[in-house]
């Protein structure tokens, strides 16, 4: 099975970094990761100090996170930042729809921020939640954002929590997109999650309500819910996933004690390239 460079979404400690930036960035590196997607610095810290804090520790930029439900996007001062930093040249957002017209109109546009970065050399990618899951004439609002979206201009960052939150099997789900997701954000879910992931049904809802509830659902390590990650990697293989994005959203226990857990689960699986 193949062995895959291990990152961390730091959104999972999003509250330590901003008291103790840079100690908080050293502890992920401590625990064993390799990559961070992370964005420009608070105010305080220059872009070459970031640089010089993650190159000494050995953590590479794995891309940022450029918006959420927002498409006003800085192009430019983007592929500045991750050339600066050389990082994997990865930009992703999130988005919230409210109609299939909404979906659709939101694709084309995309559709051209990804040819503006696709010109720099950077690959633009969507990152998926739960609500995607719900149906637009039987179709899932994620697929007609994939199937509308140029596959050589908006790339798929998939998150095997939300996917199985919105009631489908994030192995078969991901095996659907090869040669569209270089990066998979990893999640697990805790045994009886299933009881909250029953699909989202046909029709939108208040899909804003559905982000603010999503904080209280059932989140867990790598390796300690019902998420089978050996599949998973398994999938991510043959599909041609580069790296594995560990995320968690909200935890029981200490964030960093959380990535650990995860971290070290993903070691005795096997899937950690050293």
């Amino acid at each position: 099975m193949k062995k895959f460079p291990i990152g961390v979404q730091p959104y999972t400690i999003r509250e330590a970094l901003t008291k103790d930036y840079r100690g908080a960035i050293t502890k992920v590196a401590e625990i064993g990761y390799k990559g961070i997607e992370l964005g420009p610095p608070p105010d305080g810290i220059t872009i070459s100090q970031q640089k010089e804090l993650l190159t000494g520790l050995g953590l590479k930029v794995v891309g940022c996170h450029v918006g959420f439900n927002s498409l006003e996007i800085e192009v430019d001062k983007t592929v500045d930042y991750l050339n600066e930093m050389n990082a994997e040249k990865y930009a992703t957002i999130s988005a919230l729809f409210t109609s299939k017209e909404d979906v659709l109109e939101k694709a084309k546009q995309m559709n051209k921020i990804g040819e503006q970065f696709r010109k720099h050399g950077v690959t633009f990618l969507y990152h998926n939640h739960h609500w995607e899951f719900c149906k637009a004439d039987g179709e899932y609002v994620l697929d007609i954002l994939l199937r509308e979206t140029d596959p050589e201009l908006v790339k798929f960052e998939p998150d095997t929590y939300w996917i199985r939150r919105g009631g489908v099997d994030p192995v078969s789900y991901i095996s659907k997109w090869n040669n569209r997701v270089p990066l998979l954000h990893i999640k697990d879910m805790k045994l009886g999650g299933e009881k909250v992931s029953g699909g989202m049904g046909e029709g939108f809802i208040d899909q804003s309500e559905l982000f603010n509830s999503g904080m209280k659902e059932p989140f867990a390590e790598i390796g300690e819910g019902m998420l089978d990650f050996k599949a998973i990697a398994n999938v991510a293989e043959q599909i041609g996933t580069k790296w594995l994005i560990v995320e968690q959203d909200a935890s029981d226990r200490d964030p960093f004690e959380s990535l650990k857990m995860s971290y070290d689960n993903l070691g005795k699986l096997g899937l950690i390239e050293s």
